[in-house]
Protein backbone atom coordinates (compact mmCIF):
# COMPACT_ATOMS: atom_id res chain seq x y z
CA UNK A 1 0.00 0.00 0.00
CA UNK A 2 1.52 3.37 -1.03
CA UNK A 3 1.97 6.10 1.53
CA UNK A 4 -1.42 7.94 1.83
CA UNK A 5 0.26 11.32 1.40
CA UNK A 6 1.70 10.16 -1.93
CA UNK A 7 -1.76 9.02 -3.02
CA UNK A 8 -3.21 12.41 -2.04
CA UNK A 9 -0.50 14.12 -4.08
CA UNK A 10 -1.34 11.97 -7.11
CA UNK A 11 -5.05 12.75 -6.73
CA UNK A 12 -4.39 16.50 -6.68
CA UNK A 13 -2.10 16.21 -9.71
CA UNK A 14 -4.69 14.25 -11.71
CA UNK A 15 -7.71 16.39 -10.83
CA UNK A 16 -8.52 19.35 -13.09
CA UNK A 17 -10.92 20.82 -10.52
CA UNK A 18 -10.48 21.60 -6.81
CA UNK A 19 -10.59 18.33 -4.86
CA UNK A 20 -12.78 18.40 -1.74
CA UNK A 21 -11.53 16.90 1.53
CA UNK A 22 -14.62 14.67 1.54
CA UNK A 23 -13.63 13.22 -1.83
CA UNK A 24 -10.09 12.56 -0.62
CA UNK A 25 -11.52 10.83 2.45
CA UNK A 26 -13.70 8.60 0.26
CA UNK A 27 -10.93 7.60 -2.13
CA UNK A 28 -8.41 6.86 0.62
CA UNK A 29 -11.05 5.36 2.93
CA UNK A 30 -9.92 7.57 5.80
CA UNK A 31 -11.62 7.73 9.18
CA UNK A 32 -13.09 11.20 8.69
CA UNK A 33 -12.80 14.47 6.76
CA UNK A 34 -10.48 15.91 9.41
CA UNK A 35 -7.98 13.15 8.62
CA UNK A 36 -8.11 14.10 4.94
CA UNK A 37 -7.49 17.77 5.73
CA UNK A 38 -4.59 16.82 8.01
CA UNK A 39 -3.08 14.77 5.17
CA UNK A 40 -3.33 17.69 2.76
CA UNK A 41 -1.82 20.07 5.32
CA UNK A 42 1.12 17.69 5.68
CA UNK A 43 1.50 17.71 1.90
CA UNK A 44 1.36 21.53 1.84
CA UNK A 45 4.11 21.64 4.48
CA UNK A 46 6.22 19.28 2.38
CA UNK A 47 5.87 21.56 -0.66
CA UNK A 48 6.72 24.67 1.35
CA UNK A 49 9.76 23.09 3.01
CA UNK A 50 11.90 23.42 -0.14
CA UNK A 51 11.82 25.44 -3.38
CA UNK A 52 9.42 23.87 -5.87
CA UNK A 53 7.63 24.93 -9.01
CA UNK A 54 4.27 23.76 -7.65
CA UNK A 55 2.17 24.52 -4.59
CA UNK A 56 -1.00 23.16 -3.00
CA UNK A 57 -3.69 25.78 -2.34
CA UNK A 58 -7.20 25.74 -0.90
CA UNK A 59 -9.64 27.20 -3.41
CA UNK A 60 -13.27 26.79 -4.46
CA UNK A 61 -14.15 24.55 -1.52
CA UNK A 62 -11.30 22.11 -2.16
CA UNK A 63 -7.59 21.73 -2.76
CA UNK A 64 -5.68 22.16 -5.99
CA UNK A 65 -2.13 21.76 -7.25
CA UNK A 66 -1.01 24.97 -8.97
CA UNK A 67 2.13 26.62 -10.27
CA UNK A 68 3.75 29.26 -8.08
CA UNK A 69 2.84 32.88 -9.01
CA UNK A 70 6.47 33.93 -9.49
CA UNK A 71 6.77 31.44 -12.37
CA UNK A 72 3.95 33.10 -14.36
CA UNK A 73 6.26 34.85 -16.92
CA UNK A 74 7.57 31.48 -18.13
CA UNK A 75 4.05 30.05 -18.30
CA UNK A 76 3.00 33.05 -20.36
CA UNK A 77 5.78 32.27 -22.86
CA UNK A 78 4.70 28.64 -23.06
CA UNK A 79 1.02 29.52 -23.55
CA UNK A 80 1.82 32.13 -26.21
CA UNK A 81 3.98 29.69 -28.11
CA UNK A 82 1.17 27.13 -27.97
CA UNK A 83 -1.52 29.56 -29.05
CA UNK A 84 0.37 31.66 -31.60
CA UNK A 85 -0.05 29.36 -34.60
CA UNK A 86 -3.44 27.96 -33.74
CA UNK A 87 -5.89 30.83 -33.35
CA UNK A 88 -7.74 31.92 -36.46
CA UNK A 89 -9.51 35.24 -36.89
CA UNK A 90 -12.93 33.63 -36.21
CA UNK A 91 -11.50 32.13 -33.01
CA UNK A 92 -10.11 35.49 -31.86
CA UNK A 93 -13.39 37.22 -32.77
CA UNK A 94 -15.39 34.73 -30.70
CA UNK A 95 -12.88 34.89 -27.85
CA UNK A 96 -13.11 38.69 -27.79
CA UNK A 97 -16.92 38.64 -27.58
CA UNK A 98 -16.81 36.14 -24.71
CA UNK A 99 -14.04 38.04 -22.89
CA UNK A 100 -15.83 41.39 -22.96
CA UNK A 101 -19.44 40.23 -22.46
CA UNK A 102 -19.12 36.98 -20.49
CA UNK A 103 -20.98 34.88 -19.72
CA UNK A 104 -22.35 34.51 -23.27
CA UNK A 105 -24.55 31.79 -24.78
CA UNK A 106 -24.07 30.26 -28.23
CA UNK A 107 -27.32 31.79 -29.62
CA UNK A 108 -26.04 35.22 -28.51
CA UNK A 109 -22.66 34.59 -30.15
CA UNK A 110 -24.34 33.42 -33.36
CA UNK A 111 -26.54 36.52 -33.39
CA UNK A 112 -23.56 38.88 -32.98
CA UNK A 113 -21.28 37.09 -35.46
CA UNK A 114 -23.91 36.11 -38.03
CA UNK A 115 -22.54 32.58 -38.38
CA UNK A 116 -22.78 29.26 -36.56
CA UNK A 117 -20.16 29.15 -33.80
CA UNK A 118 -20.13 25.40 -33.07
CA UNK A 119 -16.72 24.67 -34.60
CA UNK A 120 -14.92 27.66 -33.16
CA UNK A 121 -16.38 27.08 -29.67
CA UNK A 122 -15.24 23.47 -29.77
CA UNK A 123 -11.75 24.62 -30.74
CA UNK A 124 -11.57 27.18 -27.92
CA UNK A 125 -12.82 24.62 -25.40
CA UNK A 126 -10.14 22.17 -26.52
CA UNK A 127 -7.50 24.88 -26.02
CA UNK A 128 -8.96 25.57 -22.55
CA UNK A 129 -9.25 29.26 -23.40
CA UNK A 130 -12.97 29.15 -22.55
CA UNK A 131 -15.14 26.96 -20.36
CA UNK A 132 -18.82 26.31 -19.75
CA UNK A 133 -19.84 28.39 -16.77
CA UNK A 134 -23.47 27.33 -16.47
CA UNK A 135 -26.76 27.58 -18.34
CA UNK A 136 -28.81 30.61 -19.32
CA UNK A 137 -32.30 30.91 -17.91
CA UNK A 138 -33.87 31.02 -21.37
CA UNK A 139 -35.73 28.61 -23.68
CA UNK A 140 -33.57 25.54 -24.21
CA UNK A 141 -31.28 26.62 -21.35
CA UNK A 142 -28.20 27.04 -23.59
CA UNK A 143 -24.69 26.79 -22.14
CA UNK A 144 -22.99 29.97 -21.01
CA UNK A 145 -19.34 30.43 -21.99
CA UNK A 146 -16.65 32.34 -20.11
CA UNK A 147 -12.88 32.73 -20.32
CA UNK A 148 -10.41 30.72 -18.22
CA UNK A 149 -7.18 31.28 -16.33
CA UNK A 150 -5.38 29.81 -19.35
CA UNK A 151 -6.87 32.62 -21.45
CA UNK A 152 -5.40 35.26 -19.13
CA UNK A 153 -2.02 33.51 -19.10
CA UNK A 154 -1.98 33.20 -22.90
CA UNK A 155 -2.67 36.91 -23.39
CA UNK A 156 -0.53 38.17 -20.51
CA UNK A 157 -3.47 39.49 -18.43
CA UNK A 158 -3.42 39.72 -14.64
CA UNK A 159 -7.22 39.83 -14.65
CA UNK A 160 -10.08 40.87 -16.93
CA UNK A 161 -9.57 44.52 -16.00
CA UNK A 162 -6.37 44.36 -18.09
CA UNK A 163 -8.37 43.80 -21.29
CA UNK A 164 -7.71 46.60 -23.80
CA UNK A 165 -10.34 49.33 -23.70
CA UNK A 166 -12.58 49.42 -26.76
CA UNK A 167 -14.42 52.32 -28.33
CA UNK A 168 -18.19 52.16 -28.35
CA UNK A 169 -20.17 49.30 -26.87
CA UNK A 170 -20.46 45.67 -27.88
CA UNK A 171 -24.21 44.97 -27.81
CA UNK A 172 -25.53 41.45 -27.25
CA UNK A 173 -29.05 41.15 -28.76
CA UNK A 174 -31.78 40.38 -26.25
CA UNK A 175 -33.03 37.21 -27.91
CA UNK A 176 -35.75 36.66 -25.32
CA UNK A 177 -37.45 39.95 -26.27
CA UNK A 178 -37.22 39.43 -30.02
CA UNK A 179 -38.07 35.77 -30.70
CA UNK A 180 -38.89 36.30 -34.38
CA UNK A 181 -35.66 38.14 -35.09
CA UNK A 182 -33.73 35.61 -33.04
CA UNK A 183 -35.22 32.71 -34.97
CA UNK A 184 -34.42 34.38 -38.30
CA UNK A 185 -30.85 35.09 -37.14
CA UNK A 186 -30.49 31.51 -35.96
CA UNK A 187 -31.72 30.13 -39.30
CA UNK A 188 -29.21 32.29 -41.16
CA UNK A 189 -26.44 31.18 -38.82
CA UNK A 190 -27.28 27.53 -39.39
CA UNK A 191 -26.85 27.94 -43.14
CA UNK A 192 -23.58 29.86 -42.80
CA UNK A 193 -21.06 27.65 -41.01
CA UNK A 194 -18.11 29.19 -39.21
CA UNK A 195 -14.71 28.01 -40.50
CA UNK A 196 -13.65 27.28 -36.91
CA UNK A 197 -9.91 26.93 -36.46
CA UNK A 198 -9.19 27.19 -40.16
CA UNK A 199 -8.18 30.26 -42.11
CA UNK A 200 -5.34 32.66 -41.43
CA UNK A 201 -3.68 32.15 -38.08
CA UNK A 202 -3.41 35.16 -35.79
CA UNK A 203 -1.11 35.50 -32.79
CA UNK A 204 -2.15 36.80 -29.36
CA UNK A 205 -0.81 40.22 -28.49
CA UNK A 206 2.54 40.60 -26.87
Amino acid sequence: MPNPIDVAEALLFASDVPLEAERIRDVLDLENVAAARELVQELIARYEAEPRGLAIVEVGGGYRMVTRPELAPWLVRLARARTRVRLSRPALETLAIIAYKQPVSKPELDAVRGVNSDAVLENLLERRLIRIGGRKEAPGRPFLYETTREFMVAFGLRDLNDLPKIEGELVIPDLALEPAAAAESHDEAETQQDPGAGGTDVSPRG
